[in-house]
Parts: C-alpha cells; sequence; structure tokens
C-alpha cells in the first residue's frame, strides 16, 4: 500500500462538506452520541443535556429512540457549537 501525504490531504479543500463530514468519521458516517458523550463534548452535566433536549433553550438536536433513549448526531453538535458561538459574537457587537 502506498504511504499517504498526510500534510496535502488536511489542506485540501472539499467540494461537498457532507462528503469531508463522512470522510472524517470514517465508513460508519456520523456517529450516534449518548447524552454523556454530549455533555462531555460541551462540559454540561448530563442533566443540562437532558433539559436541553426536550423543553429548555438553547434547545440540542436530539434523535429519540423508540425505547426513550436519546442519542445525538456528532455533526449536529458541532452545528450547535458553531451556531451558538456565532450568536456570541453577533451580541458582543451589539454591545
Amino acid at each position: 500500500m502506498p504511504a499517504t501525504d498526510l500534510s496535502t490531504v488536511s489542506k485540501a479543500q472539499p467540494e461537498n462538506p457532507k462528503r469531508a463530514l463522512r470522510a472524517w468519521y470514517g465508513q460508519d458516517g456520523d456517529p450516534l452520541l449518548t447524552a454523556e458523550d454530549v455533555a462531555q463534548r460541551l462540559n454540561v452535566t448530563k442533566d443540562w443535556v437532558w433539559d436541553h433536549s426536550s423543553r429548555k433553550a438553547p434547545y440540542l438536536p436530539v434523535i429519540r429512540m423508540g425505547d426513550g433513549t436519546l442519542r445525538y448526531r456528532a455533526s449536529r453538535i458541532e452545528e450547535f457549537i458553531d451556531e451558538r458561538e456565532r450568536l456570541t459574537q453577533i451580541r458582543r457587537k451589539r454591545a
């Protein structure tokens, strides 16, 4: 198998952002995270994640499984973080 120069791969501009996300997450596509995974990523409690998955703003993008289990797409959590960051910057510009 030929060696791959990772420096050129990481600098490439993807034509399709969703394809780039799939490449980033591997063949499994976009992984599903647990509430505990999301809490760890956001540095909040699991209770905060549960509250913001159903009734408190800002709402987290959630997938409700048939047995009541909550799952979250990793890419949607990253989008949530980006959106919160964008809103924070807008508020700072107004002040």
